[in-house]
C-alpha cells in the first residue's frame, strides 16, 4: 500500500538579519536530513513536494538526491503567514505560536489564522495526492502546517498537543484512505 510522508525541515541556522524564508539548514539539520534520506523506510519514494522556502527546498533536495527525483514546489504547502511579526525571539515566538493553536479562529498578532492555514494546506495536499498515481510520496514543509494536517487527518481539533517535539520529524498516512500509520517520529537522532 502506498504511503504519504509529511516531513518537517530539521534544524535551521537562525539569522535575524535575514528574512525567515531565506534561512538555511544548520550543519546538524543537514546531517540529520542526510541520515533520513538513507533510511530504508523511504525505499518506495517516487515523488517529492516542497514549499519554496530555502530550508524546505534544501531538505527536499537532500532527500531527492538519493532517489534521482525532482523536487516539485507548491506554495500552498507553506507555513502559516507570520509576516505581521517577522522574526520573534524564541520565547516570544513560542507564546504567539501557543496562541495560534489555542485560538484557531483568531489571528495571533496578525498571523494567518490556524483554521485558514489548515484549510490551505489540506486542500494543497489533497490536490497533489489527486495527481499522484504510483509509489510513496513525500511532502517537505514546516512543523506548524504539519500539525494542522495531522489534526485534520486524525479528525481532531486544532491543538498544540499534536505538534512535533522539535524540528525534523515525520508522520505517515496510507494512500488511499488517509489513515494515519504513525504520528510524529524523529527523522534521525539529534
Amino acid at each position: 500500500m502506498p504511503t504519504a510522508f509529511f516531513i518537517t525541515h530539521p534544524e535551521v541556522s537562525v539569522d535575524p538579519a535575514l528574512p525567515v524564508p531565506a534561512w538555511r539548514l544548520s550543519d546538524r539539520g543537514i546531517t540529520r536530513m542526510r541520515a533520513f534520506a538513507g533510511s530504508a523506510v523511504l525505499s518506495g519514494l517516487t515523488s517529492i513536494w516542497s514549499r519554496s522556502e530555502a530550508k524546505a527546498i534544501e531538505a527536499a533536495g537532500l532527500l531527492a538526491a538519493g532517489f534521482g527525483l525532482p523536487v516539485q514546489v507548491d506554495e500552498q504547502l507553506g507555513e502559516n503567514d507570520r509576516s505581521a511579526t517577522g522574526f520573534l525571539p524564541p520565547a516570544d515566538f513560542e507564546r504567539v505560536a501557543d496562541s495560534f493553536f489555542a485560538n484557531p479562529h483568531e489571528s495571533a498578532r496578525g498571523w494567518e489564522r490556524a483554521v485558514d492555514a489548515q484549510e490551505r494546506v489540506v486542500r494543497a495536499v489533497f490536490r497533489i495526492l489527486g495527481t499522484h498515481h504510483d509509489g510513496d510520496i513525500a511532502f517537505i514543509a514546516h512543523g506548524g502546517v504539519g500539525t494542522l494536517l495531522l489534526c485534520k487527518l486524525l479528525d481532531a481539533p486544532i491543538s498544540p498537543s499534536h505538534d512535533q517535539p522539535f524540528q525534523g520529524h515525520f508522520f505517515t498516512f496510507e494512500l488511499p484512505g488517509y489513515k494515519i500509520i504513525h504520528e510524529w517520529q524523529p527523522i534521525a537522532d539529534r
